[in-house]
């Protein structure tokens, strides 16, 4: 590893959200920080002291203009990025990555991907009311997650990832598993977020996935401190928080204050691409 320390990622963290912000409240699109970077503000108003990332969510309306509006007016330091036909990222949200960093994840090292730092976003969908539709959503979720991602699952649960293992196994052509989860995407989301009672977050871990919000929770934002800036929190946030996490606000025991991430390379100083067929991409180099 290059001598990166935490508070270097975090800086570079905190300058890609700022740029985000400004370009979002430019293009009148609606973002709420999640995960790690939620608690951090409210309990910390700031970073998590161990925590090296951020997370960021956004209605499905504007996840999907963040697609098409970014790669044309966003900062040429940060590339979109999010799985296509010919790039896998074997994350199922999109994600903004510095082009001058290195954050090579371990799951990706065989990808000819941007392998910079990124700040990850996933979508908020509208939720049916109907039991059997729901369920059916969740299915196709589990689907979307499946074979967009194209990595055993760490936070489904171990029979999810016993049967994703026998799966790709029995339909392993990468055109099958593209045609399914553009297919199962569709399905899923095609509930309107801004019409919905409910909503939902069908990207990340089992626990979450299965819940269901009230989109008065999320139809607006309040502003929290945040490394000495204001940014967007979803409005029921301490709801959100204790469904999740339960009392957000006690530290977690001191053996669990480390960074989550499964890294095999990281430099916050030299580009990516420094390092390909060193760090990644390292048996097509050779």
């Amino acid at each position: 590893m290059a001598e990166t320390t935490a508070h270097d990622i975090q800086a570079k963290e905190l300058n890609m959200l700022l740029v985000f912000k400004e370009f979002c409240d430019a293009h009148n699109l609606r973002f709420y920080l999640c995960g790690g970077g939620l608690i951090g503000a409210i309990r910390h108003k700031g970073f998590i002291p161990w925590d090296d990332d951020l997370d960021i969510f956004m209605p499905r309306p504007d996840y999907e203009k963040l697609a098409e509006l970014w790669p044309i007016h966003g900062d040429k330091r940060y590339t979109y990025c999010r799985t296509t036909r010919d790039k896998i990222y074997h994350d199922a949200g999109a994600s903004i990555r510095d082009e001058e960093t290195t954050f090579i994840n371990r799951h990706s090292v065989n990808e000819d991907i941007c392998h910079g730092l990124a700040l990850e976003i996933m979508p908020i969908d509208g939720c049916p009311k109907s039991t059997v539709k729901r369920f059916f959503q969740l299915m196709w979720a589990m689907t979307f997650a499946l074979f967009n991602a194209q990595r055993l699952p760490d936070n489904k649960g171990k029979l999810y990832r016993m049967l994703a293992g026998c799966i790709y196994k029995v339909i392993s052509k990468p055109s099958w598993r593209y045609h399914i989860w553009r297919f199962a995407e569709k399905q899923m989301s095609q509930y309107d977020f801004d019409t919905s009672h409910e909503v939902t977050e069908l990207i990340g871990s089992l626990k979450g996935m299965k819940l269901r919000h009230p989109r008065q929770d999320f139809d607006h934002v309040i502003y929290k401190e945040f490394e000495g800036y204001q940014i967007p929190v979803m409005a029921g946030y301490e709801r959100y928080l204790r469904l999740i996490w339960g009392d957000y606000m006690q530290l977690p025991p001191v053996e669990q204050r480390v960074a989550k991430h499964d890294a095999v390379y990281i430099d916050m100083n030299n580009s990516y691409t420094n390092y390909k067929g060193i760090h990644y991409l390292v048996n097509e180099h050779r």
